[in-house]
């Protein structure tokens, strides 16, 4: 039985780096029951009886933005203008997420790679989404979207890219670390610091990312996560979906096959080099990402979430890529 030890979670996220050096913001969420402007402004969508919701502006060839865990189309909200007048911006949420409906009966293994996968590539054909796209993809909407050009690639354009989850065959595997928030999140214990208390939006997103939020980012951030459990369900699943040690063994195969696929690949490709980052940090990881064919390279400053950090620098940067006749 495991016991919820406060201390040993403190030590635990001074081991992972970034977030880590902040108290922890446990216990009682603060309630923001403002209404969302942002929120205001989507549009939504049936997939397999639920309603998805997305963001979008502007017309012409399909530019699509997948967030991972556990933002929401929010995290493009300063990079969608620099390229708006460029194309048809698409910035969904993933299921469970933002304002796209929960699945219901949830537990664990309900919202697996593969189910997001799926509820965004119906979603993509419901709206008409079938020619000329350009991805612009982060975290787990890395794995979507390139998932996506994987099966699809006579329907993409390009793709940018930044802190992308990349498990290449040509590199030793990664392993299951023995201590740190991931060997949490994967143990009994996760159940309580993610369901409970809500560490990833409160000390890995908000505490992380510190004084580049204001406090109606803040209250964004938290809005679909307000009610302690399952509601929380997706952003706990995500890290155990996370490929280490060989497990799980079906998104281990998913992941290693769009890699090596995406390495290969002719489509032209946006690397946003996040310095210093957090998944691509220097070395064999970073060379593997360089090799690609077909890539332009930039380097912009941040964490992982760095789309609240240097917004206007990816956005400059993907104009000028989509403008170049790169893609």
């Amino acid at each position: 039985m495991f016991t919820f030890n406060r201390r040993k979670l403190i030590q635990a996220v001074a081991l992972a780096g970034g977030a880590a050096a902040l108290p922890l913001a446990l216990g009682t969420q603060k309630a923001y029951a403002q209404e969302s402007s942002w929120a205001a402004k989507k549009k939504k969508v049936q997939v397999r009886g639920r309603n998805m919701a997305y963001y979008e502006v502007g017309t012409g060839d399909p530019i699509v933005f997948l967030h991972g865990n556990p933002t929401s189309s929010y995290l493009w909200r300063n990079i969608i203008p620099h390229v708006q007048h460029l194309g048809r911006c698409i910035a969904p949420d993933l299921i469970g997420m933002g304002d796209s409906d929960a699945l219901p009966n949830s537990a664990d293994g309900t919202y697996k790679f593969s189910t997001h996968r799926d509820y965004i590539f119906e979603m993509l054909e419901a709206i008409g989404v079938r020619e000329r796209v350009t991805l612009v993809i982060h975290d787990w909407g890395s794995g979507i979207g390139l998932s996506y050009a994987q099966r699809f690639p006579e329907r993409v354009r390009g793709v940018a890219f930044m802190e992308a989850i990349l498990n290449p065959s040509s590199l030793p595997p990664i392993p299951e670390p023995e201590s740190g928030l991931f060997n949490i999140f994967r143990s009994e214990a996760g159940e309580k610091v993610v369901l409970q208390d809500n560490i990833f939006v409160e000390q890995i997103l908000i505490g992380g990312l510190g004084y580049y939020l204001t406090e109606e980012d803040k209250a964004e951030y938290r809005r679909p996560y307000l009610v302690p459990g399952e509601s929380r369900r997706p952003t706990l699943e995500w890290p155990r979906e996370l490929p280490r040690g060989g497990n799980p063994a079906d998104t281990v195969q998913l992941v290693t096959s769009y890699t090596d696929w995406f390495a290969a690949s002719d489509v032209p490709k946006l690397f946003v080099r996040v310095n210093p980052g957090a998944i691509i940090p220097a070395g064999p990881l970073l060379e593997f990402v360089r090799g690609f064919k077909n890539q332009k390279e930039v380097s912009v400053f941040g964490s992982h979430f760095v789309q609240e950090i240097s917004p206007d620098a990816i956005g400059r940067a993907l104009s000028e890529w989509m403008s170049s006749g790169a893609v």
